[in-house]
Parts: structure tokens; sequence; C-alpha cells
């Protein structure tokens, strides 16, 4: 079955960076769309960004202006580059895989994100 660990999370301060990397594993990594969601304590699952097997990406709303979603193939990696942290940013952030015409059924267990103002 399909494995993710997302690593990358940690502190850092408002308009600060980081770059999220999941890797993946126990499937073909090209046979799936890849994504990132966040949740925030109290706060519903939001989606952040998913790059299609084809490349093509697409943003949330809240992420589209600073976020980047890419993937190496040859690693088996899909990455979350967040540049200008928010506070409200913060969030556990899970990488997710779905195959074609599927819901996002493939979870990482998160990694964490906090961002000080």
């Amino acid at each position: 079955q399909v494995q993710l660990e997302e690593s990358g999370g940690g502190l850092v301060q408002a308009g600060g960076s980081l770059r999220l990397s999941c890797a993946f594993s126990g499937r073909t990594f090209s046979d799936y769309d890849m994504g990132w969601f966040r949740q925030a304590p109290g706060k519903e699952r939001e989606f952040v960004a998913t790059i299609w097997r084809t490349g093509t990406r697409i943003y949330g709303g809240s992420a589209e202006d600073r976020f980047t979603i890419s993937k190496d193939n040859s690693k088996s990696t899909v990455y979350l580059e967040m540049n200008n942290l928010k506070p409200e940013d913060s969030a556990l952030y899970h990488c997710t895989a779905r195959l074609e015409g599927e819901a996002f059924n493939y979870w990482g267990p998160g990694t964490q994100v906090t961002v000080s103002s």
C-alpha cells in the first residue's frame, strides 16, 4: 500500500520560509496525484495544493500567492515551498495521494508548522 511520510515542519517567524517534503513509497509514484492539506486546531481540514500526475498544479485560495508545490519523480518525493509565512498558516500539514478518479485515500501522519508573529 501507499505510504507517505512528511518532514520539514517546524517553528518559524512570520515572514519566514519552510520547505516541506513528502516521501512516497509502496506503489508507483507516477500513477498518483499528490497534494497537501492542512488542519489547525478547531478548524476544518483545508486544501492547500495538488500536483497531478501530468504536473498540473492547483492551489487553494490561501496558498497560491506564496506557496509552490513541486515533485521529483526520481526521488518519489513531493515538496511544498512556503514563503512569507503568516501566523494563520500554522497547522498540521498532511501529504496525500490519489489515483485518477478517486478521492485522496492515502495520508501521511503530518508535519507541524508553527508561525509566530
